[in-house]
C-alpha cells in the first residue's frame, strides 16, 4: 500500500477536515496526517487510531482575503514549517495536501523531495471568499506543482477553471459518508425532544459554523412569516474571528421578539440525534457553497432539507424530489416553503425516504474511497513512469 503524508492547515474539525478523517482511515497504518494547528482534529484523529503530528506551534496569520504584502510578510514563519514537511516528506510516496496553506507547504515539499503532490480543493475560488492574489497562488501552485486536483464537486471544479486551473488533472469526487452512523434509536430522539423544549413544536434545524455567508440571519427573518409553534435549532459556532456576527444574530432575536423561538446549541461532536429530532432541516448559504456536508447529512437522517439553490448544493438535491432548493437569501421564499412542509407532513415524509435513498448510493464511503485509491494510485504509477524515462535519458547521455 502507498505512503501518503496527508497535510491539512487547521486544528479544527470543519467540512474539509472530516472529509481527511474519512479518506485517510483506509490508510492508517501507512500515512501521516501533518496538522499545522493543534485541536479537536488532531484527538479526532486519534480517536479513529490514523496517525497525527502537530508540525509547528506557530498560527500561519494568511486569511483567505489577505493581500500579497500580508502573505509574503508570513513566509517567514512558515520557513520553519517547510523544512520539517521537507523532511518528513522522503519517507512518503505521495503528498496529499487538504487545504490552501496546505497547498504551500506541500508545493515546496513536492519540488524539493521529488514526490507527487494531491491537491484536494474543497473551496470555490470566487473573489467572495479569496483575495486576488490569494486565488492566483492557489491556481499557479496547483498548475505547477500538483498532478491531480480533486474537486469536491462540479461547482468547485468549474470555478476552478474559470480562475485558470488546469482542467487536464481536475477530477471531480464528492465526499463520501457511512450511512448506518445515520441510523439511531429512534426511542431517544423522543427524550431529547423533551430535554430541549421543543416536543411540541415544529422544528427546524440549522447545522454549520456561525458565519454570515452561512445564513442563519435569513432563517431567523423567515420565523416571523411562520406560526408561533415554528421552532429553529442553530447547531454551530464561530470558527474563523467571526464572534460579531454570533452577537448580531442575537440582537435580530431579540429585536423580532424569537427568544422562544430560537435555540443556539453551541458547537455539538454528534449532530445526528440532534438531525433526527428536527422535523426539517434548512441549508441558506448566500453564497455557493463548494460542496454541504450538512445537506447529505439531512437526507441521510432521513429529513427532508430546503437548500440553497447555488453552487454544489444544486449538484445534491432535486428540487421536490429529494428536497427543495431556494433562491439564495429570500426568507420569504424560504417560509413558504417552510409553511408548506409543516402542512404537508406525507409529502415530507416522501420525499425525505426518497433523499436518503438516493443519498446512501451515491455518497456511498466505501465506493468515493474507491474512486479516490484508483486515482492515487494512477498519480503514483505516472510518477514511476516518468522517473523510470527520466533515468534512461540520463543513462543514456553517459
Amino acid at each position: 500500500m502507498m505512503k501518503i503524508l496527508f497535510l491539512d492547515q487547521s486544528g479544527k474539525p470543519g467540512g474539509a477536515e472530516l472529509c481527511l478523517l474519512d479518506i485517510a482511515k483506509p490508510y492508517r497504518d501507512k500515512c501521516l496526517v501533518g496538522l499545522f494547528a493543534d485541536g479537536a482534529f488532531k484527538e479526532l484523529l486519534e480517536q479513529q487510531e490514523i496517525p497525527v503530528q502537530v508540525l509547528t506551534n506557530q498560527a500561519i496569520k494568511v486569511r483567505k482575503e489577505s493581500s500579497l504584502i500580508q502573505g509574503l510578510s508570513s513566509f517567514g514563519q512558515i520557513t520553519p514549517l517547510i523544512s520539517e514537511v521537507i523532511k518528513i516528506s522522503h519517507n512518503y510516496d505521495l503528498i496529499y495536501a487538504n487545504t490552501q496553506k496546505a497547498l504551500v507547504v506541500g508545493a515546496i515539499a513536492s519540488f524539493f523531495t521529488n514526490r507527487p503532490l494531491v491537491y484536494h480543493l474543497h473551496d470555490i475560488l470566487s473573489l467572495e471568499h479569496f483575495s486576488k492574489i490569494n486565488r492566483q497562488i492557489a491556481v499557479t501552485l496547483a498548475n505547477r506543482f500538483a498532478s491531480l486536483v480533486i474537486a469536491n464537486s462540479q461547482a468547485t471544479k468549474t470555478a476552478f477553471i474559470e480562475a485558470g486551473g488546469n482542467p487536464e488533472i481536475t477530477k471531480v469526487v464528492y465526499n463520501g459518508f457511512t450511512s448506518k452512523i445515520y441510523d439511531i434509536d429512534e426511542s431517544k430522539i423522543y427524550y431529547l425532544r423533551q430535554n430541549l423544549g421543543i416536543d411540541r413544536q415544529f422544528v427546524i434545524g440549522h447545522f454549520s459554523r456561525l458565519s454570515p455567508w452561512k445564513g442563519q440571519h435569513i432563517l431567523i427573518e423567515s420565523l416571523t412569516h411562520c406560526p408561533d409553534n415554528v421552532t429553529a435549532i442553530l447547531v454551530g459556532d464561530a470558527l474563523f474571528g467571526e464572534e460579531d456576527y454570533v452577537q448580531e444574530l442575537h440582537k435580530q432575536v431579540a429585536n423580532l421578539g424569537l427568544e422562544k423561538r430560537v435555540k443556539f446549541l453551541g458547537f455539538q461532536a454528534d449532530i445526528v440525534p440532534l438531525m433526527k429530532a428536527c422535523d426539517l432541516i434548512t441549508h441558506t448559504s448566500i453564497s455557493p457553497e463548494p460542496f454541504g456536508r450538512v445537506i447529505v447529512e439531512a437526507m441521510l437522517c432521513r429529513k427532508p432539507v430546503i437548500a440553497a439553490k447555488a453552487g454544489g448544493a444544486i449538484e445534491l438535491v432535486e428540487h421536490q424530489k429529494t428536497g427543495w432548493l431556494v433562491t439564495p437569501g429570500n426568507s420569504l421564499e424560504l417560509a413558504e416553503i417552510i409553511n408548506h412542509c409543516r402542512q404537508h407532513p406525507e409529502l415530507c415524509e416522501t420525499i425525505a425516504q426518497q433523499g436518503q435513498i438516493v443519498a446512501s448510493q451515491r455518497f456511498d464511503l466505501t465506493t468515493i474511497n474507491q474512486q479516490i485509491s484508483q486515482l492515487l494510485i494512477g498519480v503514483i504509477s505516472c510518477g514511476n513512469e516518468k522517473e523510470r524515462l527520466e533515468k534512461e535519458i540520463f543513462t543514456a547521455d553517459e
